[in-house]
């Protein structure tokens, strides 16, 4: 079968390997149809990704069809339409055993320490399996993964019915947290970037307001939009130092800014608001099963939008050419697929 390999930071070579052997009990064949491309994939390319070794198989956010299956599998068969949770866990450290898996503490994730799904066929054991039905496509299915994560990072704060909410970044994660806020009852959304391109797919995905904050200020947006109401709750999805500020700086004391945002470098807390101000400062960190159920749920309803996010398609051959594309069109790029 086919396979893509990045060697070094920079580097993919394509090779022919042997397809996966006998079947677990437990265990699932995949055909890879579709593998989306993010931006922690990016980090990789360009070797800043600390925690990724090279040479390493690339692929967490996918989607598949079901091959076949090992005789003790029951939720899944030939044919069917699936994609999986990408994360290796001990199962034994305190985090997993209350359940907060996504935190283990010897997280290792495919496509990242593990090899990941850049090939034709790949195998998964099936607690970790999502299915999705034929109603969805398979570009559909490749973003439950980025989907997963705005179901996981919303459901971080205390609660969203009723309350207006910031959002700081617009690409593909800030737009899905964003609706995700919408489909969980907040009152008004406010989103904010610095690229006209991704601030008005926000708007074609149905938040109520985006402004770029390179021609209009923070708190003048805010106050425009949200007048003497102002916003509860404020997520940071853009890994940017001057985003976490302004959150911080204008969010309700007493109000909540969950971070999900990755940053090339450790911002810093502004301690005066987070204390004067006594805000309630979350971090998340990807998803959990019932996430990605979620995310099945509501895309497959029509709550969550993802086609406008889908910007280009490469074959997998040219799996070089999609991260060449994203290089040189980053800022009207939201997710590139690669086709199998």
């Amino acid at each position: 079968m086919r396979q893509a390999i990045m060697t070094s930071p920079g580097v993919i070579e394509h090779k022919e390997v042997s397809e996966p052997g006998k079947l677990a009990a437990n265990e699932v064949l995949l055909r890879i149809r579709r593998i989306g491309v993010c931006g922690s994939d990016i980090h990789v390319f360009h070797g800043e990704h600390p925690a990724t070794p090279y040479p390493v198989v690339q692929g967490h956010e996918y989607a598949a069809s079901i091959e076949a299956v090992g005789q003790a599998v029951t939720k899944a068969k030939p044919g069917m339409r699936a994609t999986a949770r990408p994360q290796l866990v001990c199962g034994k450290c305190k985090p997993c055993l209350r359940g907060q898996y996504n935190a283990c503490q010897e997280l290792k994730v495919q496509g990242f320490q593990a090899p990941g799904v850049a090939q034709d066929y790949f195998v998964v054991p099936e607690d970790r399996l999502v299915v999705f039905p034929e109603s969805m496509s398979f570009e559909q299915g490749a973003m439950i993964e980025p989907a997963a994560v705005g179901a996981h990072s919303t459901n971080r704060s205390s609660d969203l019915k009723g309350k207006n909410v910031v959002v700081a970044g617009a690409g593909t994660i800030g737009n899905l947290v964003a609706q995700f806020v919408k489909a969980r009852g907040a009152k008004k959304v406010l989103i904010t970037d610095i690229s006209e391109y991704r601030l008005n797919k926000a708007k074609e995905c149905g938040i109520d307001c985006a402004f770029n904050v390179k021609t209009l200020d923070f708190d003048k947006g805010v106050k425009a939009f949200f007048g003497k109401e102002g916003f509860q709750v404020g997520f940071e999805a853009a890994g940017v130092q001057a985003s976490l500020d302004s959150l911080m700086a204008n969010v309700e004391k007493g109000g909540e800014v969950i971070i999900l945002g990755v940053f090339a470098k450790n911002p810093t807390v502004n301690m005066f608001f987070l204390g004067e101000h006594e805000l309630n400062v979350f971090g998340s960190m990807m998803y959990r099963q019932e996430d990605y159920e979620e995310a099945v749920s509501l895309i497959s309803k029509g709550k969550i939008k993802t086609e406008p996010l889908i910007t280009q398609h490469f074959p997998f051959d040219q799996y070089s050419e999609a991260y060449k594309y994203i290089e040189r069109r980053g800022d009207k790029t939201m997710k590139v697929m690669i086709d199998l």
